[in-house]
């Protein structure tokens, strides 16, 4: 019975989620959407990066708000940066690792061409989908500030019935991508790098989780500012040292990336069908399922930034997939790619495969990888707890038991990231796959119904991006209002 199950959950990926439909709609997603706003986010790609750089040197009271200008200091909870980091902490995870890897190894080389297109299509869809979040937040029976998917679709487009149906795959995703592929992925790479028992590390983790999650958004944030950075270098610092010991190599590895995306070739000793369509699939939703771009999980972060204008904090959502996706998933892409050992080995795991990518270059490499997994991967499981309670807190918004759901939901949240921690990795990322797709349709849906929103928006902005607004700027008018 569980075999046909699975099955049909990796019939529904191949085909439907992660196969040509999904790829239509994200890809002619991104390229609408990119007219919509006239290309503003490469035209001015230097406005995109001198903001979010300039930003991340700025202090931060302990409120979290910015004060560089007081001016143009938006209503929020936490401080731009924090946001980003937080959205970053949720999309710098086993994907930027162990995802490439699982990419390479069964869609080949040209897995990564995909990946790029994913990213840049993501660039635009999160601009987009961070803007609309922002400009459509609310606030909550306990007064925070809250936002996301469920309150623009249910705002802006009067469907509350499609942001209900977001919140129930929103929910559903977090155990998956948030805390089971996390937690699999830091007890497998510490397992075998320093032989501690799963359930050991299962129960570690989970404590340490539970700890940070009882504190909400603000403790998240204060986590994730510190932990995302430092891990980030971290990785990085390692990379780049592989990629100068294999710097002879690079050339024809991004060669082979190029000609394999429309060509195909045969990964992990050739059997497990390295098609152009196979290397797109794998390479897109492993590029989604890192970036996040399209399903509408980051911008729950963003609502909650102090920001002066929605499509300010836009930026940070086009930064988030450049850094993540175009920077740190082609560094491990090439590490793996030059150390040939993607099609040494079908019976390697992807873990395994980074881990030996970055040992066998520089003495001591595969800690790199382990403990940057360990870094990412629990951030990301905190993080990704947050989407999962405003998620259910929409869910039962008009509910007396809201609390108490939160409370169920938070339990059985840090139960999963035990669970995760013994759990076979390919039923776990099937899983993923299919309700991160799931929550991509209800979200792509409404970015393109809501798109003369985001050109308003994004036209105001860009008229003077310098510009500091005032704290009681009103939006409201450029919105389109259907169930206030």
């Amino acid at each position: 019975m569980f075999d046909f199950f699975m099955s049909a959950i990796t019939a529904l990926n191949d085909n439907v989620l992660w196969g040509v439909p999904m790829v239509v709609l994200m890809l002619g997603s991104g390229v609408f959407l990119l007219f919509v706003t006239r290309g503003v986010v490469f035209s001015r790609f230097n406005v995109v990066m001198r903001y979010t750089t300039k930003t991340l040197f700025q202090r931060a009271d302990p409120s979290g708000a910015e004060r560089a200008d007081p001016s143009g200091a938006g209503e929020g909870t936490i401080s731009p940066f924090q946001a980003v980091c937080t959205a970053l902490a949720a999309t710098l995870g086993t994907g930027n690792i162990v995802g490439v890897a699982l990419a390479v190894a069964t869609g080949g080389p040209g897995s990564i061409f995909w990946l790029w297109l994913s990213a840049l299509a993501g660039m635009v869809i999160k601009f987009c989908e961070v803007t609309l979040s922002v400009a459509y937040r609310t606030r909550n029976e306990r007064g925070e500030i809250v936002g996301g998917p469920m309150y623009y679709i249910s705002c802006g487009l009067g469907k509350t019935w499609l942001a209900m149906l977001f919140a129930a795959f929103g929910f559903l995703a977090s155990f998956g991508i948030g805390a089971s592929v996390q937690a699999n992925s830091l007890a497998g790479s510490v397992n075998a790098t320093f032989g501690v028992p799963l359930p050991v590390i299962g129960a570690i983790v989970a404590l340490l989780a539970g700890l940070v999650l009882i504190g909400g958004i603000t403790r998240i944030a204060q986590i994730t500012e510190k932990l995302v950075p430092f891990a980030a270098i971290f990785y990085l610092l390692g990379a780049a040292a592989v990629l100068v010991v294999n710097a002879g190599e690079i050339p024809a590895a991004i060669a082979q990336i190029f000609r394999d995306a429309f060509t195909g070739t045969a990964a992990t000793g050739g059997f497990l069908g390295a098609t152009v369509m196979y290397a797109c699939r794998v390479g897109m939703s492993r590029g989604v399922f890192t970036h996040e771009a399209g399903m509408g999980s980051a911008p729950i972060a963003h609502a909650s930034a102090d920001t002066d204008h929605p499509a300010r904090q836009g930026l940070w959502g086009t930064f988030e997939v450049f850094f993540d996706t175009i920077v740190m998933c082609t560094i491990t892409g090439l590490v793996i790619i030059t150390s040939g050992l993607w099609h040494a080995d079908p019976m390697m795991s992807e873990g395994a495969m980074s881990s030996a990518a970055f040992g066998q270059s520089i003495p001591g490499g595969q800690y790199i990888v382990t403990v940057g997994l360990m870094l990412f991967a629990f951030a990301t499981l905190i993080a990704w707890y947050y989407y999962g309670e405003k998620c259910v807190e929409y869910l039962f918004r008009k509910s007396r038991a809201q609390r108490a759901a939160v409370r169920v939901y938070q339990v059985a949240y840090v139960a999963m990231v035990f669970a995760g921690c013994v759990t076979n990795l390919d039923v776990v990322w099937e899983f993923a796959d299919c309700f991160n797709g799931l929550m991509a349709i209800p979200n792509l849906i409404a970015l393109i119904a809501l798109s003369p929103v985001i050109r308003r928006l994004a036209a105001d902005f860009f008229r003077d991006p310098d510009r500091r607004r005032p704290r009681d700027t009103d939006y409201s008018g450029m919105l389109t209002f259907r169930d206030k």
